[in-house]
């Protein structure tokens, strides 16, 4: 266990509005009834955070003036009211939906579709690109006492990952193809990769970043135009305007298409008459229940799943313009890309 204490003030990326951006500083705030401080070690950048900044997200899915970052890890400083002290100390990452629990989709255990009003930390809650981080404490996943926390910061799009990878319900023997190498593709083919498929084929036109998936268990990289059809499962996470309709043409008659990568207002739509001829199963995922954050974080506490090779670039807090600006600018040497509010 980790002895940590907690700033006085806690400092903040604040994005007032689309494009604009500062540092402030406030009393670091103290947990209430049910809630835990927690000390932000690493907190990841992603093409969501992008949207945010550039105003690409949709209204209902943001609130400004806000601090970003959802996609993060760090240790308990301190617990409010109800929460177990024991927790202080312990390193962590959270889930970020503040789901209700007692809708009908929540009992069913399907946190990511709660009923409830969508709130989400990052998004319409204060998120992790800061020193501190308030949350429920009812949220958060424990880890290993010798965890990696920079590697830890990528749980998140792991346990999306997880969950697309589960939805695939992908069984040993199996022919799996992933379109799209970026930091979701590549978490899903390392998912996938445990269930022993026959063959499982990363798809990118960049070339090194496909490359990238056999490190994760691919068993081979295709470039858009060279893939042939006739998979049993396509996971698509590149959300290209294209990349839906293409994962449907990939898939063999009555097989499985899980749809990750959220695509902007210019996505094709899926063919119907393809769909129904093809007696295509299609499902999408939006965010991860709370099963596949357990799944991921077992993954990873286990070693059976290491992002860290994923991490490209850490900035501290103060850069975090430089680091956004990192974020979906066509670089292929750009992976995943941290903010170290330590650093």
């Amino acid at each position: 266990m980790t002895a940590v204490t907690a700033p006085a003030r806690t400092r903040s990326v604040l994005v007032e509005r689309p494009g604009s951006h500062r540092l402030v500083s406030a009393p670091t705030p103290s947990p209430g009834p049910g809630e835990a401080l927690v000390r932000v070690a690493a907190a990841g950048l992603c093409g969501s955070d992008r949207e945010v900044y550039d105003g690409g997200r949709p209204a209902p899915y943001v609130r400004y003036p806000l601090v970003p970052g959802h996609e993060w890890s760090g240790t308990v400083a301190a617990v409010g009211d109800g929460v177990p002290p024991g927790l202080v100390g312990r390193k962590v990452v959270g889930e970020n939906f503040r789901t209700c629990l007692t809708c009908e989709r929540c009992r069913a255990g399907d946190t990511s579709l709660c009923a409830a009003a969508y709130d989400e930390t990052g998004f319409t809650r204060p998120g992790a690109f800061a020193d501190t981080l308030v949350v429920p404490a009812r949220l958060l996943h424990p880890l290993p006492d010798d965890a990696d926390l920079a590697a830890a910061a990528l749980l998140e799009p792991a346990a999306v990952a997880a969950a697309a990878a589960l939805a695939a319900h992908a069984v040993p023997g199996d022919r799996v193809a992933v379109l799209g190498a970026g930091t979701l593709g590549l978490l899903a083919v390392r998912f996938l990769a445990a269930v022993s498929p026959v063959e499982l084929i990363a798809v990118d036109p960049r070339r090194a970043r496909a490359e990238q998936a056999l490190a994760m268990g691919a068993t081979g990289t295709r470039s858009p135009g060279e893939a042939a059809g006739g998979f049993d499962v396509v996971v698509e996470t590149a959300g290209a305007p294209g990349t839906a309709a293409a994962a449907a043409e990939l898939t063999r008659r009555g097989g499985r298409v899980v749809l990750v990568g959220l695509p902007g207002t210019a996505a094709r739509g899926l063919d119907p008459v393809r769909l129904m001829t093809g007696h295509l199963t299609v499902r999408g995922v939006f965010g991860a229940p709370s099963a596949a954050w357990t799944h991921a974080v077992r993954a990873f506490a286990t070693g059976l799943l290491d992002p860290a090779p994923l991490i490209t670039h850490a900035f501290p807090l103060e850069r975090w313009g430089e680091a956004v600006a990192l974020v979906g600018g066509g670089d292929p040497t750009v992976g995943k890309v941290l903010v170290r509010p330590a650093a």
